[in-house]
């Protein structure tokens, strides 16, 4: 992913200024996002369901779970991580299966803000991103400027991405503007003095969003607002990803970008720990977005634990028998 905020097309930041009304007040804003069409529960968890169906043949398999390890962004967000801990998550990312120099580099490493640093030492030369989580994560219970601190001392560290959590309790209160006001601040927060920036992720934890319309609502806030990604989950909650939500979050994306011509990544987070519940996604995402969404640019798993089912799946396709336990280091 490049680490540079997109330079739009005139057309596309045309369209952006065209919204801008929708933006100038949080009457505007409520009316807007409550102006959306309502979601059809039934319909989207059935084509969830359906697209859950098909099957990948062994060549196209090969490839996608190729790509799935590529997508991912391997994390460590636990109060006991050390800097010897994340170094060697680091190694993990750069050669994720040591006996075959052909597996593919993960996406990115994430961490909390004050390993930022050390995953940037250890990943030098590597391609691969360091992403770090901001705003008081996960809860996001803390003041602004707390949150902006936050965000400004992991760029300075050297964070090619962050990952901000919003304010569930604003957004459930319908404080919307306030939550649309945040995203903006922290995403201008990610700039560096030389004119780049780091990609801001935007957190919704759908766990505890309580409908899909607010899910909805609150992935065209966020986008508007200037995320470059939209994110399921924190992970630590009991409900993270889930096909239906992320099949709606996908939709929300190919809306956006038909009404702005600005495209959005999405990244389904938590609970995705098989390489067949991988493929599922990358299926939805294909289906629904097309082939331009299906690289690391654009689609990202939060799932560390899905890289060892993948790589043991990838053992299997090539030997045609299974490692044991031990055929990777666990996390």
């Amino acid at each position: 992913m490049p680490t540079t905020v997109p330079a739009y097309g005139k057309e596309a930041a045309g369209r952006l200024a065209s919204m801008a009304d929708v933006t100038a007040s949080d009457g505007a804003l409520r009316r807007f996002l409550h102006g959306l069409p309502g979601v059809d529960a039934v319909g989207l968890q059935a084509r969830a369901a359906t697209l859950g169906t098909r099957s990948i043949k062994t060549t196209a398999k090969a490839y996608a779970i190729d790509l799935a390890v590529s997508m991912i962004d391997l994390t460590t967000l636990e109060g006991a991580d050390t800097p010897g801990k994340v170094r060697a998550l680091c190694a993990k990312g750069v050669h994720p299966d040591p006996t075959d120099r052909t597996a593919p580099k993960v996406a990115a490493i994430c961490v909390y803000p004050d390993m930022v640093a050390t995953a940037k030492e250890a990943l030098a030369g590597s391609g691969i991103h360091v992403a770090s989580v901001a705003t008081a994560f996960p809860a996001g219970r803390a003041a602004l400027p707390v949150k902006l601190a936050d965000t400004r001392d992991a760029v300075a560290a050297g964070a090619d991405e962050i990952d901000m959590v919003i304010d569930r309790g604003a957004f459930l209160s319908g404080r919307y503007l306030e939550v649309f006001e945040e995203i903006r601040a922290v995403k201008e927060a990610c700039a560096r003095p030389d004119g780049s920036a780091a990609h801001l992720k935007a957190i919704f934890e759908t766990g505890e969003l309580q409908t899909y319309d607010n899910v909805r609502r609150v992935s065209w806030l966020a986008m508007l607002a200037g995320a470059d990604f939209i994110k399921t989950s924190t992970g630590k909650v009991a409900v993270n990803a889930t096909p239906p939500v992320t099949l709606l979050m996908l939709e929300a994306v190919r809306d956006f970008r038909a009404t702005t011509g600005v495209q959005v990544g999405v990244k389904p987070a938590g609970g995705i720990r098989t390489t067949k519940d991988a493929l599922k996604y990358l299926v939805m995402v294909n289906e629904t977005l097309g082939e331009e969404w299906l690289t690391a640019d654009w689609f990202r798993f939060g799932a560390s634990s899905l890289l060892n089912d993948l790589l043991m799946q990838r053992q299997k396709l090539s030997t045609g028998r299974y490692s044991g336990p031990d055929y990777v280091t666990v996390d």
